[in-house]
């Protein structure tokens, strides 16, 4: 996101001066050298001097699953883990990755209720094994005009209706992010009202590619990446994919979500990546790609859905600049 601050540094920044932004990074290096057991202890000492958390990540064994790969080259590592937009951790793109350390994710718990049949309350080791573990790379597209690469690890969303069991009233499922003041030092500012909440419509929840998301780049998710588990849901722009779940509930009516309740005019509940559709403040017709930067490098088009065209089925019919 891009953010305005103030000079004292005592006044909190505006919803509509606040927009939402990843950067994230691919692994590929890592990839060669940890699937050899030799170099493995190498190669974590090499992700230790890039990330301050690496040096403890737990690999993950996840399958590459190409279905759900694009050609594009991956984003840096580097920006993955040291650029990012948590703001429960501060609104400026350092904050997360000097201040996430505080986050304690074991143990860690996620609550399905609401709409289903099975009210469920999962630890993560149960999460994690609720379904086979894939690698899929996705591109990524911020409201800002960023977009990058990114592999994620974990399962279609569709895993958790499955063992939920709607009940037949589940209109839409909403995520909410923890909270925790002593643990989280930005959710004492007033950028947004906290807990952070996120939602989609039960058939958007259900594509295929619409993901929960435990891991990147092979291993679990750092802190300031949204640890331990999140949504990713690519053809939307990246506030969507909500961070640090503690809840997953499934309900009759569209819920209230954070961004499009704190600056409904800038961020649509639906916030469907369209560069026919302009922010307020700026044209969405064009993108840079995290990693290709210089002033004087070619922006590229930002394609429809993020060029998941798949999904346009989903909206047929709809006025997609009414429900941006």
């Amino acid at each position: 996101m891009l953010i305005k601050s103030s000079s004292s540094g005592n006044v909190e920044p505006l919803p509509s001066e606040i927009t939402p932004q990843a950067v994230y990074e691919a692994r590929r290096d890592f990839i060669r050298k940890a699937a050899v057991g030799a170099a493995l202890g190498s190669a974590l000492w090499e992700l230790a001097n890039r990330q301050a958390f690496a040096a403890t990540a737990a690999m993950l064994p996840a399958k590459a699953n190409p279905a759900f790969t694009v050609p594009d080259k991956p984003t840096s590592f580097k920006d993955a883990t040291s650029y990012n937009n948590f703001y429960e951790f501060g609104t400026d793109k350092s904050d997360p990755a000097e201040n996430a350390h505080t986050l304690r994710t074991r143990p860690w718990t996620v609550t399905i209720d609401g709409e289903v049949k099975k009210p469920l309350t999962l630890d993560l080791d149960s999460l994690l094994k609720l379904a086979p573990l894939e690698e899929r790379v996705y591109r990524m597209r911020c409201v800002e005009g960023w977009s990058m690469v990114i592999p994620w690890v974990g399962y279609s969303f569709s895993e958790i209706i499955k063992k939920a069991e709607l009940n037949g009233n589940a209109k839409y499922v909403e995520f909410t992010s923890l909270a925790d003041p002593k643990q989280m030092p930005g959710v004492n500012s007033r950028v947004l009202r906290w807990p952070y909440v996120e939602g989609l419509r039960i058939d958007e929840a259900n594509h295929p590619l619409a993901m929960l998301t435990v891991g990147m780049y092979g291993q679990v998710l750092p802190n300031q990446n949204g640890a331990p588990v999140r949504v990713t849901v690519p053809w939307k722009y990246g506030f969507k994919s909500a961070k640090s779940i503690v809840r997953i509930r499934f309900v009759r009516e569209q819920p209230r979500t954070s961004w499009n309740d704190a600056a409904p005019r800038e961020y649509g509940f639906y916030s469907n990546v369209n560069p026919e559709v302009d922010h307020p403040r700026w044209s969405q017709a064009s993108e840079r790609r995290v990693g290709e930067d210089g002033f004087f490098q070619r922006k590229r088009k930002t394609l429809m859905f993020n060029g998941y065209n798949d999904v346009a089925r989903l909206y047929a019919g709809m006025d997609l600049r009414r429900f941006f």
